[in-house]
């Protein structure tokens, strides 16, 4: 099969395409026909050697895909040859077939094509853990969602839209504040205009926000804990401003804050079926009925997997990029 290499950890211009076997399929998994997969910021540091993939999972960059099941596994119940799904994978969706847990599975909602279901595994599995399974994130509460325009911020705005929830989104254009409005944001904020802990405040009448999903840590940390109301609850699922900074614990005593944080790629696949099931009993009613839809922002063919990747690193996107194999 065609899938992308990564010949030396580095740059986009790093990665090639190379022809490699199909994959070999476990009991409990599925081996699917990939037309379209999604792109998305673990690939960008997996490609730079700092996110390695698990030692059972595929070394090809991809976490999620959309396509047709080749073959099933002994003991795979519920699918069979020819079924169009779209899948979380722990790796290996840059290619023409990737295998995957049978519980990582969901079918194509009615409406959307396969490059549109491309693009929801990997962004609505964690969106759901985070957001609603550990946040615990409830109708009438105020969510921060830092970086509105990603491809995590555009689900995580209608995910909480959905669910009744107030939404505030940082982002670093006035562009694209805008387009977070038009996607139903309550309140937006200019991060490089304005101090989103002060707007935050202004916002919610100087008590805070009670959930705030952060993809940046770093130098964000003390100042998202000044910006939680009490018994607010802090969800940081990357590190794109550092891994370290101080913390004011009184603080967050005070206030009893909880400070939380994960990774779903390592998760074992117990709990990827959970997130799963409750995808397909809370949100994919909602993406067949229209409610909510992924947000595409470009498209690029497997073999401009480069090109896909330096658009990905510009910050440009407003949603997703997908990869159509």
């Amino acid at each position: 099969m065609k899938a992308v290499n990564i010949k030396k950890f580095g740059g986009p211009e790093m990665l090639e395409i190379i022809s490699c076997p199909i994959p070999k399929i476990t009991a409990n998994q599925v081996l699917i026909k990939i037309t379209a997969s999604g792109v998305n910021r673990p690939d960008i540091v997996q490609r730079k050697g700092l996110y390695p993939a698990p030692t059972d999972a595929s070394p090809i960059l991809g976490l999620e895909c959309a396509g047709i099941i080749e073959r099933v596994g002994k003991n795979v119940t519920g699918w069979k040859a020819g079924d169009e799904v779209c899948a979380l994978l722990p790796g290996g969706g840059y290619a023409e077939y990737a295998a995957t847990d049978q519980g990582s599975v969901l079918k194509i909602p009615n409406n959307l094509t396969m490059i549109e279901a491309a693009a929801l595994p990997e962004t609505y599995f964690t969106v759901w853990s985070n957001l609603f399974m550990r946040a615990g994130l409830m109708h009438g509460e105020t969510l921060l969602i830092h970086g509105g325009t990603s491809g995590i911020g555009t689900t995580a705005i209608q995910m909480a839209k959905l669910f009744g929830a107030t939404v505030i989104s940082t982002s670093g254009s006035d562009e694209k504040c805008n387009q977070c409005k038009e996607l139903g944001v309550n309140h937006t904020i200019n991060y490089k205009t304005q101090d989103f802990v002060k707007q935050t405040l202004e916002f919610t009448d100087g008590i805070g926000v009670d959930v705030i999903l952060d993809m940046v840590a770093g130098e964000y940390l003390p100042r998202n804990i000044n910006a939680l109301n009490e018994d607010g609850r802090l969800v940081i699922i990357a590190v794109q401003g550092g891994i370290k900074n101080e913390l004011n614990m009184l603080t967050v005593m005070k206030k009893r804050l909880t400070i939380t944080g994960s990774t779903l790629r390592p998760r074992n696949n117990n709990f990827k079926t959970e997130i799963a099931k409750a995808l397909k009993d809370n949100i994919w009613p909602s993406l067949e009925a229209g409610k909510i839809k992924p947000i595409i922002d470009r498209t690029f063919v497997l073999d401009d997997v480069v090109a896909a990747h330096q658009y990905l690193e510009s910050g440009k996107h407003f949603g997703k990029i997908v990869l159509e194999i």
